[in-house]
């Protein structure tokens, strides 16, 4: 769990508390900000993408970090590395991409420098004003878990391009995934009480079991196929019951209780390591 370890370990050293939701908020601001980094062969790889999907996706990654923490999506800031036989019509083709992916915010800026392959990083700017902000630690005991996506569909979208299938569907779903804008806007601007909200970047399970650690609640969860994929950037949300009244479209998948000697529980199967899910993991250790 390199990732996480490598999370607490900035944590440690920084001192700070605005670390370890996908957003930190900002409060004296009113603002929420967030950064992500996609990287060529990692993250994509150009024979897969045109530079149109590619500023689309990068865009829309970080935008997902500001709609499930809640606040409304405003600026964003751009950083390219790029080889040198990158053409001028890449970099037209990859801001016109992100420009269809913007969902009301901006590109204000950002910054671009040579490289030896392509990498985007991106910041995402939300305002909070108006809104209830989510974090992961805020599920409490009682509170029902909710989301209103499906799963799975990404991570098929992966395999195909892999093995080379011609799925259009599955991998427009990977290359251009829709986010759950009207999900997060009815939460964030209705709810009084303290609530846990993520996107599915890393999949279902991951971000259950990361709402139940940061919490120090457990889950008992039911499977939801696809649960176990990544990057479909739908939300879950972990909301008190009374709140349900107040919102459309949406399905229970679980229900917190009190911290028990496992962090998830899907159908009976107790998890109680991130490792024990088998999701992705950026620093997974060859064997």
């Amino acid at each position: 769990m390199k990732e996480l370890d490598f999370i607490e370990i900035i944590k440690r050293q920084t001192g700070n508390n605005f670390i370890g939701d996908d957003c930190a908020y900002l409060k004296d601001l009113g603002i929420v900000v967030s950064q992500d980094s996609l990287v060529e062969d990692v993250h994509f790889k150009l024979s897969w993408c045109t530079p149109y999907q590619l500023g689309y996706k990068a865009v829309t990654v970080n935008i997902s970090d500001i709609l499930a923490s809640g606040a409304i999506p405003a600026y964003i800031t751009v950083a390219l590395s790029l080889p040198s036989y990158i053409e001028a019509a890449f970099v037209e083709d990859f801001y016109k991409g992100a420009e269809s992916a913007l969902r009301g915010a901006q590109i204000i800026g950002g910054d671009i420098t040579g490289s030896d392959k392509v990498y985007v990083s991106i910041t995402a700017i939300g305002l909070a004003k108006g809104r209830k902000i989510s974090s992961r630690k805020n599920a409490k005991e009682g509170y029902v878990v909710i989301t209103k996506g499906d799963f799975g569909k990404s991570s098929l979208g992966l395999k195909e391009l892999m093995l080379g299938g011609n799925n259009n569907d599955l991998i427009k779903a990977h290359l251009e995934p829709e986010l759950e804008e009207k999900f997060a806007f009815e939460i964030a601007a209705q709810i009084q009480d303290d609530y846990a909200m993520m996107d599915t970047s890393d999949g279902l399970a991951d971000a259950l079991f990361k709402i139940a650690v940061e919490s120090e609640v457990s889950i008992d969860a039911r499977y939801i196929e696809g649960m176990f994929g990544a990057e479909d950037y739908k939300l879950v949300a972990a909301v008190p019951e009374s709140f349900l009244s107040k919102i459309s479209d949406y399905y229970i998948i679980g229900k917190v209780v009190k911290k028990s000697d496992y962090v998830l529980d899907i159908d009976g199967k107790k998890y109680s390591k991130y490792d024990e899910l088998g999701v992705y993991n950026h620093f997974k250790e060859e064997k």
